[in-house]
Parts: C-alpha cells; sequence; structure tokens
C-alpha cells in the first residue's frame, strides 16, 4: 500500500482540471512583476479567443496570464500588456541564480510569480508558468531534490471532469513525499490561470488537453515535456518510473498569490 502511494498517491489538483469555484477575473490576482509591464483589464466576450485578439502574439498573452487556452473563455478578464512586445520577453525570474552556481541543472519555483526556472551552472535556461497549491492545500516551500520522473504518470484518486478516466499526470517529476506517503509531483495539467491545484506544481499539456476535452484544436504548449526531456535528457519509457538518484535540486520560494473565487 505504502508503495502505491509514493509512486501514484497525490493532492487532489493531480487530477483534477480546476477547482468547483471558478476564478473569473485574472486582473485581481496580483503578482510583484506586474508593476514591471503595463497592462489593461479586458473581459473576453463571446467569440473572443486569445488567437483572435492577440494573432501572433497569443502564447505570451497566455503565458503573462498563467493561463492555457480552455480556460481563456469569455466571462473570463485577462491582463493585456498595452504593448505586446512587453509580454513576448517576459520573465519574472533573476537571469542569475547564485545558489546554483555549481549545478549543472537546477530548478527554482517563485510560488509568488507562479512561475518555474530552469537554470544551468547558476544560468537561467528557461522560465515557465506554473499552477501551484493555495489554500488549504498549500504547495510545500524549501530545498528539495527531484527524485523520480514518469512520461505517463496517472493519478489514482481523481479522474478527468465528467468521466471515470484517471486524471493524466504527463511528464511527471516527483519533488517530496510527505510523512503520509503522499507524493508531490511537477507534471502537466490544467492551466487556469490562478493556484488552482491542492499541492503538486503544474505546467502546460496542451496536447492532453486535445485527447482530454478536444481543446484546443492545435496544442502547443507543452512545457511539461519540456521540462521533463531537459531533466532526462530524452523522453523516458511510458510505463516506467524512472528513479533519479541525483536528480536536479529544487528550491520553493514564495508565497502563493491568494484567489478569492
Amino acid at each position: 500500500m505504502l508503495l502505491v502511494l509514493m509512486l501514484g498517491a497525490h493532492l487532489p489538483s493531480d487530477s483534477y482540471s480546476e477547482p468547483p469555484k471558478k476564478y473569473r477575473s485574472l486582473c485581481d490576482i496580483a503578482y510583484p512583476s506586474d508593476a514591471t509591464v503595463e497592462w489593461d483589464c479586458r473581459l473576453l466576450r463571446s467569440g473572443d479567443s486569445l488567437e483572435r485578439l492577440f494573432g501572433d502574439s497569443w502564447r505570451d498573452v497566455a503565458r503573462f496570464n498563467r493561463i492555457d487556452r480552455r480556460h481563456a473563455h469569455a466571462g473570463v478578464s485577462i491582463k493585456v500588456p498595452r504593448r505586446l512586445a512587453a509580454a513576448e520577453f517576459f520573465n519574472p525570474l533573476p537571469l542569475v541564480y547564485s545558489a546554483a552556481e555549481e549545478d549543472e541543472r537546477f530548478v527554482l519555483i517563485d510560488l509568488g510569480e507562479q512561475f518555474f526556472g530552469a537554470y544551468e551552472y547558476g544560468a537561467l535556461r528557461f522560465a515557465l508558468p506554473i499552477v501551484s497549491g493555495n489554500g488549504d492545500k498549500e504547495t510545500p516551500t524549501g530545498e528539495f531534490r527531484l527524485t523520480a520522473a514518469h512520461h505517463s504518470h496517472r493519478s489514482c484518486l481523481y479522474t478527468v471532469e465528467g468521466t471515470d478516466r484517471p486524471y493524466p499526470m504527463n511528464h511527471a517529476l516527483r519533488f517530496y513525499v510527505n510523512q503520509e506517503g503522499v507524493s508531490y509531483w511537477i507534471h502537466g495539467r490544467d492551466m487556469p490561470g490562478y493556484p488552482a491545484s491542492h499541492g503538486c506544481i503544474g505546467l502546460y499539456d496542451e496536447p492532453m488537453q486535445n485527447e482530454q476535452y478536444g481543446v484546443p484544436e492545435d496544442p502547443e504548449l507543452n512545457d511539461a515535456k519540456k521540462l521533463f526531456e531537459w531533466v532526462l535528457g530524452g523522453e523516458g519509457e511510458d510505463d516506467k518510473v524512472i528513479p533519479l538518484p541525483q536528480g536536479p535540486r529544487l528550491h520553493i520560494i514564495g508565497e502563493a498569490p491568494k484567489t478569492e473565487p
């Protein structure tokens, strides 16, 4: 039973597409970096989509809002940079992280910014938006290490919304197991634009959304895969949990923005 918990158990958000109450205005969520980019609040209306509104810049606006296309629908308000070029180069994390100068690979997660940074010898290689825990189920902070990887992980507790299918946790990287044997992972999931998990760290996985929900029709964003391959140097086997005895170190800092749906 303990083995099952360590390999497959996790907190509810890992298999739940979004919380029962949906946050409608992303403009009310405050990030420290908001002051670095001038933006306006825009309510999405019927027929609006990120692609229609922003053309080739839709990916930058999505990342700026930490939201995926499935959740960017009518009735949701988003932050729109007055200069779209500012969103293209948006990165709220330090370009150099001195604590990682001797690490070939190192991970920094800033909960306050809801962003993830991959570092090589202290230099930022790439930065990605995340969704973390909030409320009663917080993401743990402190110093950790990635200890396991699983290309096609699945929830053993929760299902895809409206179905009996186990929720996919693709490209999963385990970083913590608590005293009850519950595992915390970094993995692909829905990105609603606000802290919505119950402890794990979520990254874009549009191919999973297309497979499970049929949207978006043209999946592009797959940050979970990008990180997974950076850590492992390749894909990994679908049905095998891979131990990482010397996995990259991970620092999780800050506090997630508070949300009141």
